[in-house]
């Protein structure tokens, strides 16, 4: 796996490069925000690790700015501002995980094989969750077994859904994902496309969650048998 290592403390970078190098990985360790976009244009990445207090344009902005440029590369966020609102922040501009320093590089090795092994499950053209298939190479549905009828956005919606399913996620990170189509979506507009799936899926057992205050959860699919 190709890693970049955005991280100012030399030492630190040392160590976590060390770590992700023992274990065969590739890793362009880079010491700033401007460092860090530069590099994401230049080349691809299977796992960025970033730390938040940067010089210059901090970690946030720059997983703003990788969201913004539709470059989906699993990020996982290093930072010593541990406070809750700081962990939502993160999570809602786009990150994957949230690790607090100072950490244990055991638990940083075990949250970056996480992360890369749901990168490679994501990364297969085909997901399932219950009776539902969604093949991306075809970008086409079934559930069933029968073809399902999906509008662009509804799909985008559904996609980012199943990628984190049983997991929460905010409707400002949704609207990241359907942004594309339209620049001006509102939180609205979201809540519309989940009440279509809701309608297309719910027969099928497949239930989308409203977390009040939130977002949005694909609950584990049980069937009714």
């Amino acid at each position: 796996m190709n890693v970049l290592l955005v991280e100012d403390d030399l030492s630190l970078s040392d160590g976590i490069a060390r770590i992700l190098l023992s274990a065969g990985h590739a890793v362009d360790a880079r010491t700033s925000g401007v460092e860090a976009l530069e590099a994401t244009r230049q080349g691809r990445f299977d796992l960025v690790l970033l730390d938040i207090g940067l010089p210059g344009i901090d970690g946030y902005e720059v997983l703003r700015r990788l969201r913004e440029a539709e470059d989906f590369t699993p990020v996982l966020v290093l930072s010593a501002r541990d406070q809750i609102g700081e962990r939502v922040h993160g999570l809602d501009l786009g990150a994957d995980d949230y690790l607090a320093k100072p950490f244990v590089m055991a638990e940083l090795d075990a949250r970056i094989r996480a992360l890369l092994r749901r990168a490679q499950v994501q990364s297969s053209p085909r997901a399932a969750h219950g009776p539902l298939v969604m093949d991306k190479s075809a970008r086409r549905a079934y559930l069933s077994g029968e073809h399902l009828e999906l509008t662009a956005r509804e799909w985008a919606v559904l996609e980012i859904l199943l990628q984190k399913a049983e997991k929460i996620v905010s409707k400002e990170a949704i609207i990241l994902s359907v942004a594309r189509w339209d620049d001006d979506l509102s939180l609205n507009a979201i809540e519309v496309y989940v009440s279509r799936l809701r309608a297309k899926l719910e027969p099928a057992g497949i239930r989308i969650r409203t977390v009040r205050g939130f977002g949005y959860m694909l609950e584990e699919f049980r069937s009714a048998n």
